[in-house]
């Protein structure tokens, strides 16, 4: 009993001792104020923020996230169709597909799928 509280109490200081080493010898760095901001893909955050921003940025995003789910939904049935092989799974799996497509092909003649803003 009495070894385990010396050896826990070693621990501690141990651990202890690594802190202050590292406080003491760690690189300070300046808090400078454009350091401290939070990083934001496109956005500016010592500026304006009521500059409005590009809508064409906001499609982009909107419709990877819609294929992005998609296809999260779209993996499942592929690991499924070899276990099992249904009609009603084959059918909803053409359904997905087409809906899919269909989809791209909407986006590409509507012209959102333009990648200069």
């Amino acid at each position: 009993m009495k070894s385990m509280m010396i050896i826990s109490f070693l621990f501690i200081m141990i651990s202890i001792l690594i802190l202050m080493l590292n406080l003491l010898f760690s690189k300070k760095s300046s808090k400078d104020r454009e350091k401290m901001t939070p990083f934001e893909c496109g956005f500016d955050p010592l500026t304006n923020s009521r500059l409005p921003f590009s809508i064409q940025f906001f499609l982009i995003s909107l419709m990877f996230l819609i294929f992005d789910i998609e296809i999260i939904l779209l993996l499942p049935m592929i690991f499924f169709m070899k276990m099992k092989i249904n009609l009603n799974i084959i059918l909803m799996f053409i359904t997905f597909l087409s809906i899919l497509i269909l989809s791209t092909y909407l986006e590409w003649l509507e012209s959102n799928l333009n990648w200069v803003i």
